[in-house]
């Protein structure tokens, strides 16, 4: 990761970490770049909070200053952009939006031509010229002057393209949808609706301050509860830029991305769908979802936290489904990115095309009790490979055996190391974590 920009995007408190200027420097760099032989074609979608306008004028003053013509989404899902991006001969994406953080967080968000996430060299160099390193770049002038364009039919054209994508129509189903306050309130309900649904829907009126406050994906009781008041047969909860999905079922359990996976990844595989019959996760999969897919002979790969290593496996290995506990799942043939209103289209023709509720369905899988718990340590590589630190993780590994797992990890933004442990019951869970913990407390690992 660079000193800005983190595997998604640079994301940082509005006009703190990430401020008006950063913005405007992006679209000096960005509208140059991709303009150097060529007039540069850029779309730009924001997400709902209050300072993605801010941002979103600040971009557009600095790309057409550098001379590209730029194609305003307005309000739209992360994946939309990515859609748009390849689909309509674009030279890049930007996304204004910090996902599922508070609204005071806000982030950028750049998609290369192809709909994938900008590579690290180009990032880079944003970076250099942010910091004064890289040489200044020339403004337009005279007709070389870039324009914005409404391109709210851009977004329109997504719409369309995932209602083209259910096999059946969900008439008579009864779909509770949480929209988090955020981009998801732009599309989900009326493909829904232009489905057949009987759609319900709650947080749907965002105000640009209560984007993810207590709805949505990181909020997923107030969902729970919602399916079984309503007696709805599934729910879908979505985060604030739409690019991540979690599911409710008819008798108000969570689906996570986990379980998800499973889900789809088994229907897959019944369709002949499911090339190289493997699926991708994190090295955060629950235990329940390895177990339940050896018994289903699929194999799995495991790359490190994030949708963006996810992405890189299915691309390198030609895979077809992957993702996160988080809920950012990757379906390849029809996305270059994660996308929760797609993932909820894919749950729906799991449950329709089976006529089986999604609680049945996932009636065979066991989910391990997990426990993760953050500890602030004052340097994160020593504590790890601090040799007590590493016997105490070895004993944990023999004591749980096959019936559970310890993993422990730097965090990637933080002086921390996150401790979790899988097994049986939350009690040994609680157990075995703090005993790791407690040995990078003897070791005077634990930053006070």
């Amino acid at each position: 990761m660079g000193k800005y920009f983190g595997t998604d995007g640079f994301r940082g408190e509005a006009n703190i970490d990430l401020t008006v200027e950063h913005a405007y420097k992006v679209g000096r760099f960005l509208g140059w770049y991709y303009g150097r032989e060529h007039k540069a074609k850029i779309v730009i979608g924001k997400d709902t909070r209050r300072s993605s306008y801010m941002f979103e004028y600040s971009l557009v003053a600095g790309l057409t200053a550098s001379g590209a013509d730029v194609y305003l989404l307005h309000v739209t899902p992360t994946p939309s952009v990515s859609y748009v991006v390849r689909t309509e001969d674009f030279d890049c994406g930007i996304m204004i939006s910090a996902s599922h953080n508070p609204y005071y967080d806000n982030g950028i968000k750049v998609i290369n031509g192809s709909g994938y996430k900008l590579e690290n060299d180009v990032e880079e160099l944003i970076e250099s010229y942010i910091d004064g390193v890289h040489e200044e770049v020339p403004f337009a002038t005279r007709e070389n002057i870039g324009r914005t364009v409404d391109y709210s039919i851009g977004r329109n054209r997504y719409i369309g393209y995932l209602i083209s994508l259910a096999t059946r129509s969900f008439k008579e189903v009864r779909v509770g949808l949480d929209l988090a306050n955020g981009s998801a309130t732009t599309v989900a309900k009326g493909v829904f609706d232009a489905l057949g649904a009987k759609t319900y829907t709650m947080s749907s009126e965002p105000d640009g301050t209560n984007i993810n406050e207590n709805c949505g994906s990181t909020h997923i009781e107030k969902l729970q509860k919602f399916v079984v008041e309503n007696q709805l047969d599934i729910g879908f909860a979505y985060d604030g830029d739409a690019d991540r999905c979690l599911a409710v079922d008819d008798l108000g359990n969570v689906v996570d991305g986990d379980l998800i996976l499973y889900l789809c990844g088994t229907y897959m595989k019944e369709k002949g769908e499911l090339p190289n019959n493997t699926i991708v996760t994190t090295i955060m999969s629950n235990l329940g979802l390895y177990k339940a897919l050896d018994k289903k002979g699929i194999l799995y790969e495991k790359t490190a936290v994030g949708d963006k290593y996810v992405c890189e496996n299915m691309i390198k290995n030609n895979h077809a489904i992957g993702g996160e506990q988080s809920g950012h799942i990757i379906f390849s043939k029809h996305a270059t990115t994660g996308d929760g209103v797609l993932t909820s289209l894919k749950i729906m023709e799991v449950m329709l095309e089976s006529k089986t509720k999604i609680s049945e369905l996932l009636k065979e899988i066991q989910v391990y009790p997990q426990l993760l718990k953050n500890v602030r340590v004052k340097d994160k590589k020593t504590a790890r490979e601090d040799v007590d630190v590493q016997k105490a993780v070895k004993e944990v590994e023999n004591t749980l055996g096959e019936e559970g797992r310890i993993l422990v990890r730097e965090s990637g933004t933080e002086p921390v190391l996150r401790v979790m442990v899988e097994a049986k019951t939350d009690e040994l869970c609680t157990e075995n974590v703090n005993k790791v913990i407690r040995v990078l407390d003897e070791k005077g690992h634990v930053q006070i």
